[in-house]
């Protein structure tokens, strides 16, 4: 969802910024498998390694049911901010695949709070959290990445919903992709992410306000990362660089598109929503 900015707003979380956790998880190859079988693939794509956006696999937590919010999430305090605002997506991210990580070993990841902003716009009170993450294995770093989670107010009741901007035209790679109930359920329970629009179709509707259950943002991500790895197999992907700008739902299908940069060897990559809409944007940086 692309949000208009416009002034800061009083509130401070700026006590949030530095904060550091850290957690180790086994890089399981029954997960991996699990996630290739979700996605209808043959075989996990990467020779033993992990392939770009399935750390998002690990990691996550799953706390006690008396520890969740209404909306599936854990609730608000933590690591994260404890912020006031009633509804928080992902809203995107940027990745560098510094060295491949095996699958099989034990790996750590460190968090820290990096950035909170707290902003009035269009969409009403919003707060900014930026968690920086560095993922190694056996001393060496793998993944770092940058997330970037929105907290918003609940729109009014009756608001007009943002109109979406156009996909770009002209793709050079295109691949049709066809969600359901179960693709969303079972993403949800692999992640480890409980927020109940991904599979509670009357909370979607009647408490965020979504046409139907909405397909995560990490899943279209780890999508156009797969096909960034099709449209260039003789280079390694080195960054990843996305933002989310519309909601895709279940009951209709999407295309992730790609074509060359303009400049250097990269890719510019999007996700086509059904209507033509632009529902992400990335770019791929490769290293030959």
């Amino acid at each position: 969802m692309s949000l208009n900015i416009d002034t800061v707003h009083a509130d401070d979380y700026s006590d949030a910024v530095g904060r550091v956790e850290s957690k180790t998880a086994l890089i399981a190859a029954d997960r991996v498998e699990a996630l290739a079988r979700t996605l209808d693939l043959e075989t996990v794509p990467g020779g033993g390694t992990l392939p770009p956006g399935w750390h998002w696999l690990f990691f996550n937590p799953f706390v006690r049911r008396s520890e969740l919010g209404p909306d599936g999430h854990p609730r608000r305090g933590g690591f994260l901010p404890d912020v006031k605002l009633p509804r928080r997506m992902w809203a995107g991210g940027r990745i560098v695949y510094h060295a491949p990580l095996p699958i099989g070993v034990t790996a750590t990841k460190v968090s820290e709070i990096a950035k909170v902003a707290t902003k009035d716009g269009s969409a009403g009170k919003l707060v900014f959290v930026t968690v920086r993450h560095r993922i190694s294995h056996d001393g060496e770093l793998c993944v770092e990445e940058e997330q970037d989670i929105v907290y918003r107010e609940a729109p009014a009741p009756g608001a007009p919903k943002p109109k979406a901007s156009p996909a770009p035209e002209g793709a050079e790679w295109s691949e049709a992709v066809t969600p359901d109930p179960v693709l969303l359920f079972r993403y949800s329970a692999l992640t480890s992410n409980g927020h109940r629009i991904h599979y509670d179709q009357p909370y979607a509707q009647g408490e965020e306000g979504y046409r139907d259950l909405v397909v995560h943002g990490p899943l279209i991500a780890t999508l156009l990362q797969g096909l960034a790895v099709r449209c260039r197999p003789e280079a390694r992907l080195v960054r990843f660089d996305f933002r989310g700008m519309a909601p895709l739902f279940v009951d209709r299908g999407f295309h992730v598109e790609a074509s060359r940069a303009d400049q250097g060897e990269g890719l510019v990559l999007w996700a086509r929503g059904p209507d033509g809409e632009l529902a992400m944007r990335a770019e791929a940086t490769f290293r030959s």
